[in-house]
């Protein structure tokens, strides 16, 4: 049941953000596509109840309730970014508003947007985490619990490849060919 519910969430929130977008770009009804929109963490707290009533009710718990809680940490920490991504494409393609905004390739620029990315994924897997712990807690010594810690430690991993993402950007910025400070590129224009 749980997995046909998170399958039923996935499909729900993009039916609802392209309805809501649909009805805020073609429709012409800004307010009524925000007020879809909004609806989609509803999605999320149906699921939370949905798995916590499941646990409730005798359910071993297993690698489905580990992966409704990355689910509904991954909707917290990425979904405002996903529905911000897809509105800027929407908008370009059948409102014409401005090209979506591409993320900067170089430098300073680079490494900082890496960073923002990292802690969209920290948020989520911290997120994640805690509705394990509290799913761990709510299942309390009667029942296995190992699936729900092995879901904790991928979240823990997570956060271990995003941060180092992110510190690689930073500690070896990512540079144009041929950019000022190159001595190579500086030393074959010189022989020219």
């Amino acid at each position: 049941m749980i997995v046909t519910l998170i399958i039923a969430c996935e499909v729900g929130f993009w039916v609802l953000l392209a309805g809501g977008l649909s009805l805020r770009y073609l429709a012409k009804m800004p307010r009524t596509g925000a007020a879809v929109l909004l609806l989609e963490p509803v999605l999320e707290l149906v699921l939370l109840v949905a798995t916590a009533i499941d646990l409730r009710n005798g359910a071993e718990a297993d690698w489905k309730h580990g992966l409704a809680a990355v689910y509904i940490g991954y909707s917290v920490g990425l979904g405002h970014a996903t529905i911000k991504w897809v509105d800027q494409r929407f908008a370009h393609r059948f409102a014409g508003g401005p090209p979506p905004v591409k993320a900067p390739k170089y430098g300073r620029a680079r490494a900082v947007h890496e960073w923002k990315t990292a802690g969209r994924w920290v948020l989520a897997s911290v997120v994640a985490v805690g509705l394990l712990q509290g799913a761990i807690w709510y299942v309390g010594d009667s029942g296995d619990i190992s699936s729900l810690r092995a879901w904790q430690t991928k979240m823990y991993f997570v956060i271990g490849i995003n941060l180092l993402i992110a510190a690689s950007y930073t500690i070896w910025p990512k540079e144009p060919k041929g950019a000022a400070g190159s001595e190579e590129g500086t030393r074959t224009f010189e022989k020219l």
